[in-house]
């Protein structure tokens, strides 16, 4: 990963592009704080799935699950 200065990428923004384009990150830091990171479509949609391994559990129900989730919301009217 490499990290640039907001002002670096603003000054080279093409060069931070294809650097995200070839599957790089690229972590902007502003006045020393981690403002925004550069990625790639492809690599950010595989960062968001792998953030979620270990929430999601391949050994559930789902209809079990909604069963479950539905009796909680259902009026004793």
């Amino acid at each position: 990963m490499v990290t640039a200065t907001a002002t670096e990428v603003q000054n080279n923004f093409g060069k931070y592009l294809q650097m995200a384009q070839a599957g790089g990150e690229i972590l902007v830091v502003k006045n020393g704080k981690e403002v925004a990171r550069l990625v790639s479509y492809d690599k950010s949609v595989s960062f968001l799935t792998d953030s979620l391994t270990g929430i999601l559990k391949g050994d559930y129900d789902e209809k079990q699950v909604r069963m479950e989730r539905m009796s909680r919301y259902e009026s004793t009217d």
